[in-house]
C-alpha cells in the first residue's frame, strides 16, 4: 500500500489502507469474512495510477481493532456503520464499490438502503450474490468458528495453500504475499491467521435478511464476477441475478472458485472497463465480450 490511514469509530480502530492517494478517481474495496484490505494490492497495481483504491480492514481483521464485544460488533449492521464513517472521512458523496463475499454484500446492502443507496455510485460483486449455497455456508462456518494454532510458519502456509487453493492464485509472489499478511505471532511462540478467531459468531448473532429485497431495490450499475467452481455463488443465481437486474453485466473466471483473488490483469481489466462504462447502458453484447476476456487469462 502507499498509505495507511487509521479511523476511530467508537471504541475501535479502522486501518483503512490506500493505494495511489492522489488519483483523481476513488474505488472502495472490501474484502472477505476472514480477510483484510491487504488483498487488493495486485488489484490497485493493475488498475494504475488513474484510480485511488481504498480498503479498509473491517473490524477483527488485519490491522483494525478486534472488538470486545462480538456480538454486537461482528454484524453487518455494524460494518455498515463502519462503512459509512469511512465514506464520510474521505468525504465520499457518490463512489463505487467493489466487494468480495462479505464485502459484496455489505455494499449490497448500502447500494440498497433507502439512506444511504445515494454513496453508491456502480456495484461489482465478487463471487457473491443473494442467495449463499448452503453447503459453501457451511464450509466457511465450520472452518473459521474453531481456532487455527500452527506450531511454525511453514504449516501454516501449508495449511493457507490449501484453503485458499480455491482463490485461484498462480503466482508464487502473490502467495507470498497472502502468507506474510496473513500469518501473526501468537503469544506462545506459535502461529494463527491475522483474524479475531471470534469473528465467526456472525453466523450465530446475525439477523437473517431478505437480500433479494435488496438486490430487487438496487438502482446503480452492477457487475457480478462469478468463480466457476464456486460453491458460494451459483449459476442458477446468477441466472436470477440477472432477471430482476436484467442490465447486470457478468464475468465468469475460469479454473477458480471462491472467490477470485482479482490478481489477473484480464480481471482487472474487465472491472476497469465495468467502471469506465457504468454511465452508459451495457447490453449483453458488453459484458460477453468481458467474460471472453477474462476467460482467456
Amino acid at each position: 500500500m502507499d498509505e495507511l490511514v487509521l479511523l476511530k469509530h467508537r471504541e475501535l480502530e479502522i486501518a483503512v489502507r490506500i493505494w495511489h492517494p492522489n488519483a483523481l478517481r476513488t474505488l472502495i474495496a472490501w474484502h472477505g469474512l476472514s480477510r483484510h484490505g491487504g488483498d487488493f494490492a495486485h488489484l490497485a497495481r493493475l488498475l494504475g495510477p488513474d484510480w485511488r483504491l481504498i480498503a479498509p480492514d473491517t473490524p477483527g481483521r488485519g490491522l483494525s481493532s478486534w472488538s470486545l464485544f462480538p456480538a454486537y460488533d461482528y454484524l453487518y449492521s455494524h460494518y455498515m456503520d463502519v462503512a459509512i464513517a469511512v465514506l464520510d472521512h474521505f468525504k465520499l458523496a457518490h463512489v463505487p464499490w467493489l466487494g468480495t463475499s462479505m464485502g459484496g454484500l455489505l455494499g449490497l446492502l448500502l447500494a440498497a438502503d433507502d439512506t444511504h443507496r445515494r454513496r453508491i455510485s456502480a456495484l461489482i460483486l465478487n463471487d457473491v450474490g443473494p442467495t449463499i449455497e448452503t453447503a459453501g455456508m457451511q464450509r466457511l462456518a465450520s472452518y473459521f468458528i474453531a481456532a487455527q494454532r500452527f506450531t511454525s510458519l511453514q504449516d501454516l502456509e501449508r495449511e493457507m495453500r490449501t484453503h485458499y487453493q480455491s482463490f485461484g492464485i498462480q503466482s508464487e509472489a502473490v502467495w507470498r504475499r497472502l502468507l506474510l499478511e496473513s500469518a501473526r505471532r501468537l503469544p506462545d511462540g506459535s502461529w494463527g491467521y491475522h483474524f479475531d478467531p471470534r469473528i465467526a459468531e456472525q453466523f450465530v448473532h446475525d439477523t437473517p435478511r431478505d437480500l433479494w429485497a435488496a438486490w430487487r431495490a438496487l438502482h446503480c450499475p452492477v457487475m457480478a464476477i462469478h468463480g466457476a467452481q464456486s460453491d458460494i455463488l451459483s449459476s442458477a443465481t446468477l441466472t436470477t441475478m440477472q432477471h430482476h437486474q436484467p442490465r447486470l453485466a457478468i464475468v465468469e473466471v475460469p479454473d477458480c472458485g471462491h472467490a477470485p483473488m482479482l490478481d489477473r490483469p484480464a480481471q482487472a481489466a474487465a472491472i476497469a472497463a465495468f467502471l469506465s462504462s457504468r454511465r452508459r447502458s451495457p447490453g449483453a453484447g458488453w459484458w460477453r465480450r468481458l467474460w471472453r476476456g477474462v476467460r482467456r487469462a
